[in-house]
C-alpha cells in the first residue's frame, strides 16, 4: 500500500480527516458499532473493499487508537476487531453524516448492495422515544438496536440476544422513508405502516 497521506494543517477538521478521511474507514466504524467483528465478517459486510485495503485500514485504525484487536477465548480462538472508546466517539459523526447524506437515498441504484443492518444507525437516531432493545424486521433482514445505550454495541445482527422491549416490523419502503427523515417512526406506527409488538416501555412509547 502507498504511504498514508496527511493534510499537514493545524486544523481540527484536517486532523480528524487524517485519521478517518481515508476511503472505507468510517464504514468500518459503522460495522464495528455492532460490537467485535472478525476480519471475514467485516469483509463480507463491506462489499467492494479489497482484502489488502481492509487489512491496511484496520492496521491504521489500530495504530491510531480507534480499534483494538484481540483473540477470543476457546473454543472460538479467532481474532476480532472492536472499537476503542475513541472509536466509539465517532457515533455522532456517523449520525450527522448519515443525516446529511439521507437525500441521496431517494434512488436505489441497480449496482447498490443492500444489507438490512445498514438502516440501524438512522433508525437508532429516529427512535428518540425512550430506551431499550428493539428488534427490527424488514424483507431485507432482521437486526436489533440498543436504544439509549451509553457504551458497548449500539446495534447487532439478527434477533436480539435478550428479550426485546419492542419488535418493529415494516416493509423496506417504510424503513427507507424513516431513514431519509421523511416520516417519523411514531407517525409510521400510527399510520399502520410499522407494526409494534412487545410489553416494554419502548414498545408502549411507540404505540402512544
Amino acid at each position: 500500500m502507498p504511504p498514508r497521506r496527511r493534510y499537514d494543517q493545524y486544523c481540527s477538521a484536517a486532523r480528524a480527516l487524517d485519521l478517518v478521511g481515508d476511503r472505507w474507514t468510517l464504514l468500518i466504524v459503522r460495522e464495528l458499532l455492532a460490537g467485535p467483528r472478525r476480519y471475514t465478517d467485516l469483509h463480507a459486510d463491506l462489499p467492494g473493499v479489497s482484502t489488502d485495503v481492509l487489512a491496511s485500514r484496520l492496521k491504521d485504525m489500530e495504530r491510531d487508537g480507534l480499534t483494538a484487536r484481540r483473540k477470543l477465548p476457546p473454543p472460538g480462538a479467532a481474532y476480532v476487531y472492536e472499537l476503542t472508546p475513541r472509536g466509539r466517539d465517532l457515533l455522532p459523526v456517523l449520525h450527522a453524516l448519515g443525516e446529511w447524506g439521507s437525500p441521496e437515498l431517494a434512488e436505489l441504484r441497480p449496482t447498490d448492495a443492500v444489507r438490512a443492518h445498514w438502516s440501524a444507525l438512522p433508525l437508532l437516531a429516529a427512535l428518540d422515544v425512550g430506551a431499550g432493545v428493539a428488534e427490527v424486521v424488514t424483507e431485507d433482514g432482521e437486526f436489533h438496536l440498543y436504544v439509549g445505550a451509553e457504551d458497548g454495541p449500539v446495534y447487532g445482527h439478527g434477533p436480539a440476544p435478550v428479550a426485546a422491549d419492542a419488535r418493529l416490523v415494516m416493509d423496506a419502503a417504510t424503513c427507507a422513508e424513516v431513514c431519509r427523515g421523511e416520516v417519523g417512526v411514531t407517525d409510521a406506527v400510527r399510520a399502520g405502516r410499522v407494526t409494534v409488538t412487545g410489553d416494554g416501555a419502548l414498545a408502549k412509547a411507540l404505540r402512544e
